[in-house]
């Protein structure tokens, strides 16, 4: 899985909006309500994402993949960062992606409050 297509998999889930909070070459995924569900650096080699991850999931992926690891400077807990092409299955990374945004989109601490 190259960029364009890390890109793409990101954009293509309901409500998506792609921003730069880091700053230039820092990709920021956010849903529709605001919450942060994938990020990555779009210049760099190797390509990494990290991703919102249910804590249990999280130790099982990172026993089972060299490739997927804590959250870079991210909640350890409750994120991971995924190495694409390494060890990890590009549909896995793709799972991943949507299981993130799910995640944030679906858990009640998550949603906005209407003003």
């Amino acid at each position: 899985m190259n960029w364009d297509e890390l890109r793409a998999a990101c954009l293509a889930l309901p409500g998506t909006e792609e921003t730069f909070a880091f700053g230039p070459g820092v990709s920021v995924f956010k849903a529709a309500n605001g919450k942060m569900y994938a990020v990555s650096v779009t210049a760099t080699e190797p390509l990494d994402i990290s991703l919102k991850c249910d804590p249990d999931q999280a130790v099982a992926l990172r026993q089972t993949y060299a490739g997927i690891t804590e959250g870079y400077h991210l909640n350890k807990r409750h994120w991971i960062t995924a190495t694409l092409n390494s060890d990890v299955p590009d549909a896995l990374i793709q799972t991943l992606i949507e299981e993130s945004h799910r995640l944030v989109t679906t858990h009640p601490s998550h949603r906005r409050i209407p003003a």
